[in-house]
This record gives structure tokens, C-alpha cells and sequence, in this order.
């Protein structure tokens, strides 16, 4: 059974950064993918962008490019970074990670391409 974990949200000031981390377990290879999504209160869930897991090759959605980057773990085997730069109030929001197996590419946009969604961790940014 598929099990993710997101972790690493806080309070920050505008200009700060954060490391958001999903841990995945239940997956069986690396041929699974990872996608990060916000939600903003009383708006939908919106793509930050994805991993597929097997060739680290990461995507990130034009609005995040240059503030947000995504990676896995050099030394956790099934931990995918979330790194947060130059935040703005208007990141603040829920941050998910939503996962999906037996795939070698991934999806940034589409929330419903992941069957299986961590908890989230909020991210409030704030002055």
C-alpha cells in the first residue's frame, strides 16, 4: 500500500525559502512519479510541478520556474524535495504530494493523474 508524507512547512517572511519533503513508501521499483500541488484557501489544488522518480527528471510549471525546484534525495531513496525560494503571501497555502506508480514520466498540471495523496503541510508566508 502506497504511503506519502509531506513535512517541512512553516512560517516565513516574504523573500524566505523552505524545504518541503514527501516521503513515499509502498511504491515497488522506481518507476512511479511524484507531483507537488498547492492548494490556497477556498481555491482549487494547482500543479507546482513533478518527478518522475526512475530518471530524476524533474518538471516545474512556468509560474514557479526560477523561485521553486524540485528534486530526490541523494541519500534517502524515496524522499522528493520541494525547495521554496523567494516566497511571496501568495504562495501560502496546503503543499501535497500526490504519487502514482508503474509510470516513467510525470504529470505537473493534472491533479487527478495521482491515486495517492499525502496529508499535505502548510506553508504560511507572512510578514
Amino acid at each position: 500500500q502506497v504511503h506519502l508524507a509531506e513535512s517541512g512547512g512553516g512560517l516565513v517572511q516574504p523573500g524566505g525559502s523552505l524545504r518541503l519533503s514527501c516521503v513515499a513508501s509502498g511504491f515497488t521499483g522506481d518507476y512511479y512519479a511524484i507531483g507537488w500541488f498547492r492548494q490556497a484557501p477556498g481555491k482549487e489544488r494547482e500543479g507546482v510541478g513533478c518527478i518522475s522518480v526512475n530518471d530524476r527528471e524533474s518538471v516545474i510549471r512556468d509560474s514557479y520556474k526560477g523561485r521553486f525546484t524540485i528534486s530526490k534525495s541523494q541519500n534517502s531513496q524515496n524522499t522528493i524535495y520541494l525547495q521554496l525560494t523567494s516566497l511571496k503571501p501568495e504562495d501560502t497555502g496546503v503543499y501535497y504530494c500526490g504519487g502514482v506508480s508503474s509510470v516513467s514520466w510525470c504529470e505537473p498540471r493534472v491533479a487527478s493523474w495521482y491515486d495517492n495523496w499525502g496529508q499535505g503541510t502548510q506553508v504560511t508566508v507572512t510578514s
